[in-house]
């Protein structure tokens, strides 16, 4: 994605919002949430989910603004990072048609001095692979414009909006599970997955035109 108008800025925000917060999903994390803080009181559960949340969206800003230099230090190209990181929603987005086994997770029993705010609730749950390539690939739609810094501010303000409705799904979790049901979280999970999957495509074949054009290859559409 070349410069960045006013116009465009609205579309980026909403896609980068959709797409944070179908690969964070929430509705995924809740059943493990619930699970890991069963012996823990309203209130200290809004503590962990806020503790979570702010792991989550500190891991975000560092992937976003110190992105490129990690990709600088391992030489890989923007391109290649469009590439992988599509091919990772993708299979997510594959995974999330599978029957939900977050009941079979592994971290329900942490340890009573574990910090379950980080581990496994920011990561590797709200902040897993998924995230990762998602910001980064974010990242590699802002080339050098006029609007650039326009577009980092679009892409953080629907990264803490994504990252503040996964809080509120948190915090009302014990009553989201009652509304939804099971069959409910199922239903929508697997939608998002199909739009996860999408994205993941358009990302691959993003960064598959690029690497093209970067190589001198002519791509007539």
């Amino acid at each position: 994605m070349p410069a960045h108008s006013s116009y465009d800025l609205l579309p980026l925000f909403l896609t980068s919002f959709t797409t944070l917060l179908a690969v964070i999903n929430p509705l995924e994390v809740l059943p493990v949430f619930l699970s890991i803080t069963h012996d823990k009181d309203e209130s200290a559960r809004r503590r962990v989910a806020i503790r979570a949340a702010v792991y989550t969206a500190a891991l975000i800003l560092f992937f976003l603004f110190f992105g490129a230099a990690v990709l600088k230090i391992f030489g890989v190209s923007l391109h290649m990072v469009r590439i992988a990181g599509g091919i990772v929603l993708t299979r997510i987005g594959f995974e999330l048609f599978t029957p939900s086994r977050s009941g079979e997770s592994s971290f329900l029993d942490p340890g009573p001095d574990a910090n379950i705010a980080f581990m496994p609730l920011a990561m590797p749950l709200m902040f897993g692979p998924g995230v990762i390539a998602t910001v980064l690939g974010m990242m590699a739609t802002i080339e050098k414009s006029d609007h650039e810094l326009a577009a980092y501010a679009a892409i953080l303000g629907a990264a803490g909006l994504a990252v503040l409705v996964t809080l509120l799904c948190l915090v009302f979790a014990g009553r989201l599970v009652k509304w939804l049901g099971r069959t409910g979280i199922d239903a929508v999970t697997r939608i998002v997955g199909f739009f996860v999957s999408a994205m993941g495509v358009s990302l691959v074949f993003d960064g598959v035109m690029g690497a093209l054009i970067t190589y001198g290859v002519k791509v007539v559409l």
